[in-house]
């Protein structure tokens, strides 16, 4: 059972968790510092306070519930649980495809229970606390329900066709799989306004009047055909505000939170707009699109070599080659290859946001998307002096002082 592999992927999770909580101290011991002058008067003393607090709570929860995670896992991982659940579902089955449904699913529900505590705290409590908390316990638990039929109807019809394949094809199905995943990407980020939102959230046309006046305007100027311009009562569950587009070509859509048309003045607004147009007019959405798909090409290709040998399975506490076993080992086996393509996804999202912001500063807003940013930023209590480390590993996104420091680049 404590082959190498076994403990290639203890060594992969150990170093993973360490990292992540060295960083985390890092961004700790930098959280404290004095307010940059480049946002200084975002918040007053007493504001200061609340938002160093919950900084620090955030912090320590996520420390408990990492903590808590990596002794599960490797609990699971020593003691043979994996392999004893697969030998003992196999036992009502000899389909691969079903004993693979079974088994995930199996592990699926044992998530959405161990984690539904961390889930009830952190939003009735801790968001809660802060004043940010808007949900519910009937939209928290019809959340969840529908999480739940969700992952059962995609996940588990995603996971169906995948092991069908693998049934049909051995060791040479990784390449039809690929393409069945990436097809389904390719639909899911055209139609996830339209298909997946709706089941949780509320969608409508941004009314007529002042501000879809402006949008529109905005939009004939910077040549941007926009058709749908959608509002989402993101207040159901936060007081946090947003804006997202999603789609691709004539499914596309700018859909903006409630939240952000009541704290933002028209100008704002558009100008959060326009930093939105600037990710289509830079095809930022189809470039993270093919990345993502190339990095699932290289996942299926690498787990194809893998997937028939017995090793990952008596990794796991398994006695034979077995699909799913295989499945979990080299999901834990990609730990340090899904931190570098991670960090790597997360520079190129940066340079994004700046080119981003940069089309609105071109179109003449950037002083108001300084005002939203601000704003924003503040309305969420975001952390404005976060380690440069934990940045570069974890942020999608440049840090607000750093977003504001370029807009005003661009302005000279």
């Amino acid at each position: 059972m404590y082959n190498g592999i076994f403990w290639l992927i203890v060594v992969f999770l150990s170093v993973e968790f360490l990292v992540s909580q060295v960083l985390a101290w890092m961004n700790r011991k930098a959280a404290s510092s004095p307010i940059p002058p480049e946002v200084e008067g975002l918040y007053d003393e007493q504001e200061y306070v609340r938002q160093q607090n919950y900084f620090k709570t955030n912090n320590r929860f996520s420390l408990y519930v990492e903590g808590f995670n990596f002794l599960l896992m490797l609990a699971l991982l020593i003691w043979g649980v994996l392999g004893w659940l697969c030998g003992y579902l196999s036992d009502y089955t000899e389909s691969e495809t079903l004993l693979t449904l079974c088994f995930f699913g199996v592990l699926f529900v044992a998530n959405e229970i161990i984690t539904l505590p961390f889930s009830v705290y952190s939003v009735f409590v801790i968001e809660e606390r802060f004043g940010f908390n808007k949900t519910t316990p009937a939209t928290f638990v019809a959340d969840k329900l529908k999480g739940l039929l969700l992952g059962v109807v995609i996940g588990g019809g995603l996971l169906f066709v995948i092991t069908w394949l693998y049934g049909w094809l051995q060791s040479s199905f990784w390449l039809a799989a690929f393409a069945v995943v990436a097809l389904f990407s390719v639909l899911l980020n055209m139609f996830y306004s339209t298909w997946i939102v709706p089941l949780f959230n509320k969608q409508e046309p941004l009314p007529e009047g002042e501000l879809r006046s402006a949008i529109e305007a905005f939009s004939d100027k910077a040549g941007f055909k926009l058709d749908n311009i959608y509002v989402i009562d993101g207040s159901k569950r936060s007081s946090k505000a947003n804006a997202y587009f999603s789609g691709l070509g004539r499914k596309k859509r700018i859909v903006l939170y409630d939240t952000l048309i009541d704290e933002l003045s028209t100008d704002e607004i558009v100008a959060v707009l326009a930093h939105e147009i600037g990710h289509y007019q830079h095809h930022h959405t189809r470039q993270m699109m093919w990345a993502s798909l190339l990095n699932t090409f290289i996942l299926f290709y690498l787990f194809s070599l893998l997937c028939e040998s017995p090793l990952p399975s008596e990794a796991l506490g398994g006695t034979t080659a077995s699909f799913p076993l295989s499945l979990v080992a080299f999901s834990m086996l990609y730990t340090p290859v899904g931190m570098l393509t991670g960090i790597l996804s997360n520079y190129v999202s940066r340079k994004n946001e700046y080119q981003a912001d940069a089309f609105a500063v071109f179109c003449g807003y950037g002083e108001a998307l300084i005002g939203a940013l601000k704003k924003i930023s503040a309305n969420a209590l975001c952390n404005l002096t976060p380690a440069k480390s934990f940045v570069f590993v974890y942020y999608s996104h440049p840090t607000l002082v750093q977003r504001i420091d370029n807009i005003k680049k661009q302005m000279r």
